[in-house]
């Protein structure tokens, strides 16, 4: 066996031969193992010099007589080796001005018949280059389905830092995401509407192990909840969606989203829409949502309103050079369009409407009820209590404009609060008397003032000075008001204090 011999001309560079006499001796012996081994090692020899474009035949040449040796399974030395060429090869013909993807199918169904180590660093490095050559592509499917997005490496679950500073997606979440959007129903040449629920079924085991196993990524979800609504899903989407659109909440497109979970709920939509229209985005992005919203506008006879969006779509449509879509052409030729005026916004009509897309986002928050016991109007700070367990403050202004002593609300809090200061992620108005009852009480009597003392006390409820002073009250005059539960800092207990008087 000239095994050594044909080592020692690999070794020495001269692969011509090396070829030689290991293709002799796989003539001699065409099924000896051996055989192939020693051809094989000289081809990926030829197969590494080979890896530029201006070399595609002879790397094509060289592959394929591997792959005519039908090496066992078990030659995984190579085949890795293999992979790593491959992937080189690919990511040379992508860098084509022209990319010759007829080629890069040609490396795939080479590569298919070759028997890679599963997980490995050669085999990921196959997958991210017909990765790149196939996701944009109708490729993709089928050759996710054959490399197998459970054979990623833990590696592969790592974002990577660039030189810059920058990270990029690991690339197991930009298989999951590129798979799901393929998977996504879509049209073909022939105008047929493709989506295959089989194939959805399927993906949905490895989907949830990833977004259960990597809480960090944050477009797994909203693509399963993307192919939940496709199936029709509507409340399973909802439960995948909201854990995604709270952490993007301030990204417009994510409320366009949810609000399709909601199409038979024109409240709900609405809300959605008019939230995703107060997120800081460039207007360039919101042109499709403001025609929905004009659509709503003219069905409603607002149109005023309507002909505001539809002026804010023509302007950024102009400004990029992009096509007037035919609805907003036939819009802008009817009378009520030509008599409307252009408002200066329509941010008023939106915030009517915030609190209800908020309310839909947090809908899986248990809400709880709080009376307030002070507020801060300079600082739109507000106290309140929920029990004699839970109190707190927070700031209202992004919710509401003004609150009192008494109101009662219910709210969504995030967390349990810090220092006493409470987030909140909703909060609305809602009358609710006897949760006010058990905080608050009426009380009358004589007000007792100490000589010298800015404060008083009728009965045994604390009057702060600013009410002693607003009212004038006088030293055993007769006071009827009502009076609020509040906490002690100093003493730790609770009391009761004056708030109003009647």
């Amino acid at each position: 066996m000239p095994a050594k011999e044909i080592k020692e001309l690999r070794q020495g560079g001269r692969l011509q031969e090396a070829y030689a006499m290991a293709k002799a001796e796989l003539e001699a012996q065409p099924g000896n193992i051996w055989s192939k081994r020693n051809i094989s090692w000289v081809l990926y020899d030829f197969l590494k010099q080979n890896t530029t474009v201006s070399n595609w035949e002879s790397f094509k040449n060289y592959l394929e007589q591997i792959v005519v040796l039908q090496l066992p399974e078990d030659e995984k030395m190579l085949f890795d080796q293999v992979a790593w060429q491959i992937g080189k090869m690919v990511f040379q013909l992508l860098k084509e001005h022209q990319v010759d993807q007829g080629r890069i199918l040609e490396l795939y169904q080479y590569s298919k018949q070759l028997h890679f180590t599963k997980p490995s660093d050669g085999y990921s490095f196959l997958f991210k280059a017909f990765h790149k050559a196939f996701k944009e592509g109708k490729h993709y499917v089928e050759f996710a389905d054959w490399w197998g997005l459970n054979n990623f490496t833990p590696e592969d679950y790592q974002k990577e830092n660039l030189p810059n500073g920058k990270e990029v997606m690991s690339t197991a979440e930009q298989a999951f995401i590129a798979y799901a959007k393929h998977l996504l129903p879509h049209t073909s040449s022939h105008g047929e509407v493709i989506f295959e629920r089989g194939k959805v079924e399927r993906f949905f085991p490895l989907l949830d192990k990833i977004i259960e196993s990597h809480p960090e990524y944050q477009y797994p979800a909203y693509f399963k909840a993307k192919l939940l609504l496709a199936m029709g899903d509507q409340e399973n989407m909802l439960s995948a969606l909201l854990p995604f659109a709270k952490k993007k909440r301030n990204d417009f497109w994510v409320w366009d989203v949810l609000s399709e979970a909601f199409k038979g709920d024109e409240q709900k939509r609405l809300a959605c829409h008019c939230k995703a229209l107060t997120c800081n985005t460039s207007d360039d992005f919101l042109i499709n949502i403001r025609q929905k919203m004009a659509h709503w506008f003219i069905i409603h006879t607002m149109f005023n309103e309507a002909k505001t969006e539809i002026e804010l779509v023509i302007k950024a449509r102009s400004a990029n050079e992009w096509k007037i879509p035919p609805e907003i052409q036939n819009w802008i030729t009817q009378s009520w369009y030509k008599n409307a005026a252009v408002k200066k916004s329509n941010f008023g009509f939106y915030k009517q409407y915030l609190s209800i897309a908020d309310n839909l986002l947090y809908a899986d928050i248990p809400e709880e009820t709080v009376v307030i016991e002070f507020v801060n109007v300079d600082k739109k700070i507000a106290n309140f209590i929920a029990s004699e367990k839970k109190f707190g403050f927070f700031k209202y202004d992004r919710f509401i404009d003004s609150l009192k002593v008494g109101d009662t609300l219910k709210v969504r809090f995030d967390g349990n609060g810090s220092d006493g200061h409470f987030k909140l992620f909703t909060l609305e108005r809602q009358d609710d008397e006897s949760f006010r009852n058990q905080f608050i009480k009426p009380v009358s009597g004589e007000i007792r003032i100490a000589e010298g003392k800015p404060f008083g006390f009728v009965q045994d409820s604390f009057v702060h000075p600013t009410l002693v002073k607003k009212y004038n009250l006088q030293n055993q005059q007769q006071v009827k008001g009502r009076i609020i539960k509040s906490y002690n800092n100093e003493k730790k207990s609770w009391g009761w204090k004056l708030f109003e008087v009647l």
